[in-house]
């Protein structure tokens, strides 16, 4: 398998093409999306930090819809687990996408893990990341963890589209070839 790598704000993101938790399916790109679209890539329903955070995504679902900003939640789960989440967890609007490959988990530059002995984990599963997308498909914003622990909070990422909107912020970490 590939080594991770790191996503550039400015410049595309990969494709993003999953079924959803309920029926239907998602493809990046294909929302009518004003501001962003907000990926959070979750471990899977093994994860009780992943869980608190979905909950708390679907309470501030409607915050992120005023600003133009499309919700996605992803993991690497099967349908049946998905589906189990959905259900199990109470995310009656948010978009649960799940299937993601491991190998397009690192083409968006995530850390995969394996499980530990005797646990519910699947056997391979991504680490959690949240990403802001642009309506081009353009990376803004990214944050992309090796661990469960110390995500962003959703508050702060609401202030900061509410920053970015006001001033007209460009997406920064854009240098790719050093002078």
């Amino acid at each position: 398998m590939t080594a991770p790598h790191s996503l550039f704000p400015r410049q595309p993101t990969p494709a993003l093409q999953l079924p959803l938790a309920g029926g239907g399916e998602y493809i990046l790109g294909h929302a009518s999306v004003v501001a962003f679209t907000l990926l959070v890539f979750y471990r899977g329903m093994h994860c009780p930090i992943c869980k608190s955070q979905l909950i708390e995504l679907e309470k501030k679902l409607p915050e992120f819809q005023q600003r133009g900003v499309d919700v996605v939640a992803v993991s690497a789960d099967s349908r049946e687990r998905a589906e189990r989440a959905k259900t199990d967890w109470h995310l009656e609007n948010l978009k649960l996408a799940y299937g993601l490959d491991l190998r397009v988990a690192r083409a968006w530059g995530l850390y995969i893990s394996t499980a530990k002995p005797g646990s519910d984990e699947p056997a391979y599963f991504t680490e959690p990341a949240i990403y802001l997308v642009r309506p081009d498909g353009t990376l803004y914003f990214g944050s992309v963890q090796t661990m469960p622990f110390a995500r962003p909070h959703l508050p702060d990422i609401l202030a900061a589209i509410d920053f970015v909107a006001e001033k007209n912020y460009p997406a920064r970490g854009e240098v790719i070839e050093l002078p």
